[in-house]
C-alpha cells in the first residue's frame, strides 16, 4: 500500500471514524451522566460542568477535580492533578509521531487535541495494519466528544438515571474494549513483554502508590520499554 494514503485525511474518513466510534460512544453517556450528577452535588452551576466536559474531555481527571473542588484547593493543585492523570497522552503522541510527522503541524496537533485511549487505540491498530488512522482519531474523537458532552447533559438534568455506572457494569466496557484492541493487534515476544512490565508496572503502582497514579506508571513503563526495544531494532537492522 502506498505510505502517503496512510496519512490521509478527509471528510469521509472522518465521517467512517465517527460512526466507527458511536457504539462506544453510547456507553460513554452512562460516565457522563454520571458526571454530570457529581458535578452538580459538588456545588458547579450547569454551565461550569458542561464548560468543563467540552473544554477538558478527560473524564478521569474530572472526577479528580471534582474531588478536590473547593475554595481550599488551589488551581496550580488542580492543574498538576489533571496533567498526572493525562500524562499517558504524551505516550500517545509518541506512538503515533511515525505518521503525524508527514502532516502540517496545525493539522497534526489538531487531530490530537481529541485523543483518547479508544480513538487512539484504534488509529495505532489501524496503522500497523497498513491502513489510514487519522479518520479514526479525529472521527472517532468527535464522536466520544459529543456524546460525553451530551450524557453530561443530561446528568445535570436528569441524574437520577443511573447512580453508580459500577453496578451495571459499564465501568469495564472501557477496559475490555482496550484488551480488545490488544488481542487484536500486533502479536509478537516484544508486544507480550512491553504489556507484562506495564500491567505489572500499573498494578504494583495501584497498591502501593497514591490514586490514580497507576495509570501514569504503567504508560510509561511500557512506552520506555517500547522505545527502547523499538530503538535496539533499528540498531541491530542498521548493522546488517
Amino acid at each position: 500500500m502506498n505510505t502517503n494514503s496512510l496519512h490521509q485525511l478527509n471528510r469521509q474518513l472522518i465521517w467512517k471514524g465517527f460512526t466507527q466510534l458511536v457504539p462506544l460512544s453510547l456507553f460513554v453517556i452512562a460516565f457522563g451522566i454520571a458526571f454530570g450528577l457529581a458535578a452538580k452535588q459538588t456545588g458547579l452551576s450547569n454551565a461550569e460542568s458542561l464548560a468543563m466536559s467540552t473544554l477538558v474531555f478527560a473524564g478521569a481527571s474530572q472526577f479528580a477535580s471534582l474531588e478536590l473542588w473547593g475554595p481550599q484547593v488551589s488551581l496550580i493543585t488542580l492543574l498538576i492533578t489533571v496533567f498526572a492523570i493525562n500524562a499517558r497522552h504524551l505516550l500517545m503522541g509518541a506512538t503515533l509521531y511515525p505518521w503525524l510527522q508527514h502532516l502540517p503541524r496545525s493539522k497534526r496537533y489538531g487531530v490530537m487535541l481529541l485523543a483518547s485511549d479508544a480513538n487512539w487505540a484504534l488509529s495505532l491498530q489501524a496503522f500497523t495494519k497498513g491502513q489510514p488512522g487519522f479518520g479514526l482519531l479525529l472521527g472517532g474523537g468527535l464522536s466520544l466528544w459529543v456524546f460525553w458532552i451530551f450524557g453530561t447533559w443530561i446528568g445535570l438534568y436528569f441524574g437520577n438515571l443511573i447512580h453508580d455506572p459500577k453496578a451495571y457494569g459499564i465501568d469495564m466496557v472501557m477496559g475490555c474494549f482496550l484488551l480488545a484492541m490488544v488481542v487484536g493487534g500486533e502479536k509478537n515476544l516484544r508486544m507480550l513483554v512491553i504489556w507484562l512490565i506495564a500491567a505489572t508496572a500499573s498494578l504494583l503502582a495501584f497498591l502501593f502508590l497514591p490514586e490514580n497514579s497507576h495509570v501514569v506508571i504503567g504508560a510509561l513503563a511500557g512506552g520506555v520499554v517500547g522505545l527502547l526495544w523499538m530503538d535496539q531494532q533499528k540498531r541491530d537492522s542498521s548493522n546488517v
